[in-house]
């Protein structure tokens, strides 16, 4: 049963647990409401991301959309969370991975109500444990922008919220020192026609590059706005991290893929048709902000290689760094029709782009980088491959110093796993 973009797959999550010199691994879908009732029917019932649901257009009306709980995961004391962009989170027993509830966060702050959505890209202070998100609620013709500080534990501690103009798209954003960052692209969407079920969230989306991207700085304390500026139109999924610059200046070096413009969109909606004609290559740039004006010093691309995905060890989340960790096309690939097939890194200090070689064939997810637990100066490169030669899925672990090497360990997965999003690490306690 085709859905109708990449974004719309219900969730499944991977667990590979290593202990004893052994790893083990269970693999389950989230069973959220809307999966359950399509499970119990057989059928796709609910409209999505990019998809309005299926038969008469008075099932548009009737139906919510399916919180689909499949883009990224994080690990609290006690229970994991599968998040989606547009609801709330789904906790899982961390072991069994067995779904317990949709989870309110409920703390000291309050909690989430039923349409405020908790964001897929949420970040840990490694400091503090301090949890950072944000959602985006539309509550009539301008959307919101909700701001969450939670404790360890995922208890809300603090949330503020800023209204934006008109309805933009806003994936992922960054915590850089004491601030948070978000660079808004000149995405809107046209909710009226989403409301009369014409047309799917995807679908509505229009590229408006005169608007340009919008910057806005939060006081990562507080939660209020710092400053607001503006900058040229680009697009990106996703940042790579942020921070103070090390030059004494005060200034914020952020990194992120960036797209020259939202074709990314129809090239992800035709990976759901096993078939991409529509070019969409994003490269890693790097910018330099200044964080009580919002104003830009400097843009430049630091390396012309196709990438997304674009990671670092969880320690460095917010604070300078040296390597930024990828998902990457090899020379020669055809970057249009083949999904990733390496894993890169990127120093910033050496200015050099070093990759690993999977051979033809292979789909790496995005890489996790995890510090050895005896020696924390050790970092080791973990990604889950789809091997197309074999149709089989796998766990590659390289040594994160030495991706030209090759691979330490290949594990065979127990059945195959398709390209997926985003995933974490969680140490042995």
């Amino acid at each position: 049963m085709r859905v109708g973009h990449w974004f719309d797959g219900d969730g499944a999550i991977l667990r590979v647990r290593f202990a004893n010199g052994m790893a083990e691994a269970n693999y389950r879908y989230v069973q959220s409401a809307g999966f359950r009732v399509e499970a119990k029917q057989d059928r796709l019932l609910y409209g999505n991301y990019g998809m309005t649901a299926p038969g008469p257009i008075w099932n548009q009306w009737r139906r919510p959309l399916k919180n689909a709980a499949n883009t990224s995961v994080i690990t609290l004391e006690d229970r994991l969370l599968a998040l989606w962009e547009g609801g709330g989170p789904h906790a899982l027993d961390l072991d069994t991975l067995a779904t317990l509830e949709k989870t309110n966060l409920d703390g000291p702050a309050g909690r989430l109500e039923a349409k405020e959505p908790f964001s897929a890209h949420p970040k840990r202070d490694p400091l503090t444990g301090d949890i950072y998100n944000f959602g985006v609620s539309i509550p009539g013709r301008n959307a919101r922008l909700l701001l969450y500080r939670c404790d360890h534990a995922g208890r809300l501690l603090a949330r503020r919220h800023f209204d934006l103009e008109g309805i933009p798209l806003i994936h992922d954003w960054v915590m850089a020192g004491a601030y948070l960052v978000f660079l808004v692209p000149p995405v809107r969407i046209g909710v009226l026609s989403v409301l009369l079920g014409l047309k799917s969230y995807s679908e509505a989306m229009t590229w408006r590059p005169e608007l340009g991207t919008q910057i806005l700085v939060f006081d990562r304390t507080r939660l209020d706005l710092v400053a607001r500026g503006d900058t040229e139109p680009f697009f990106q999924w996703h940042f790579g991290n942020g921070a103070c610059n090390d030059q004494g200046d005060a200034r914020l070096v952020l990194d992120l893929a960036r797209y020259p413009d939202f074709s990314t969109n129809q090239h992800l909606r035709e990976v759901a048709s096993g078939r991409t004609s529509t070019p969409a290559r994003a490269t890693l740039w790097r910018m330099l902000l200044e964080p009580g004006s919002a104003r830009v010093h400097e843009q430049v691309e630091v390396s012309p290689r196709s990438v997304e995905f674009p990671t670092l060890p969880s320690a460095e989340v917010g604070q300078g760094w040296q390597r930024t960790y990828l998902s990457a096309h090899r020379i020669g690939t055809d970057t249009t029709a083949e999904r990733y097939d390496t894993l890169a890194c990127f120093d910033h200090a050496q200015d050099r782009f070093t990759e690993a070689d999977l051979g033809d064939g292979r789909y790496p997810s995005e890489p996790i980088v995890v510090a050895d637990a005896d020696d924390p100066r050790q970092q080791w490169l973990l990604s889950v491959v789809y091997n197309g030669n074999e149709d089989t899925g796998e766990l590659w672990i390289y040594n994160a110093a030495g991706l030209a090497d090759g691979p330490v360990c290949v594990l065979a997965l127990p059945h195959v796993v398709p390209l997926s999003f985003h995933g974490c690490w969680r140490p042995a306690h």
